[in-house]
């Protein structure tokens, strides 16, 4: 999609006043969208779509309510929730009104993140998370490594107990 003057202007005068507002919070433009705590930097993708503008607040949400790390990956779901609700505070000061369709749709794609991680490869029960890199079944006592990447593939690696004799747990790795 082509962005327009108009709509580049719209995003540099967002940026511009946000840099002026926040002026601890550095803005750089990039591929993605993302908050970099160690920085202080959100990056912002200039494609002059709607949503840029949206996520840009969001992102702001982050920087304001101090996220810088996770334990778990609900706590991360939780973080996501609550920079979306910062964005919302924000949207009329900074004339935007975000979608909530558009919201919903962006910590979908988080939830299914979390249930595709969460699930159980052997009896697909779901589970909690015991380490930032570890599930446990309850179920069929089946216990699984997850990576530390948020946007990857969900990949699980099973991997036994030492006190599981079962065939079921010996080390495999199971892809969905």
């Amino acid at each position: 999609m082509a962005v327009t003057p108009l709509q580049r202007l719209r995003m540099d005068d967002l940026v511009q006043q946000l840099s002026k507002d926040f002026p601890t919070v550095h803005f750089q433009t990039g591929k993605s969208f993302r908050w970099a705590p160690n920085q202080k930097e959100i990056t912002y993708r200039q494609d002059g779509k709607s949503n840029g503008a949206w996520t840009i607040l969001h992102e702001l949400g982050h920087a304001l309510l101090g996220h810088k790390n996770y334990n778990s990956d609900f706590e991360l779901l939780k973080l996501e929730v609550a920079a979306w609700g910062k964005a919302q505070e924000l949207q009329i000061k900074y004339s935007q009104r975000i979608n909530p369709e558009y919201i919903q749709n962006c910590l979908d794609t988080y939830r299914e993140w979390l249930h595709r991680r969460s699930t159980c490869p052997m009896c697909s029960n779901r589970s909690l998370q015991s380490s930032s890199t570890e599930y446990g079944c309850f179920n069929c006592h089946t216990s699984w490594k997850v990576t530390t990447a948020r946007f990857c593939r969900p990949y699980r690696r099973i991997h036994s107990s030492e006190n599981e004799k079962s065939p079921e747990t010996k080390a495999q790795a199971t892809f969905i």
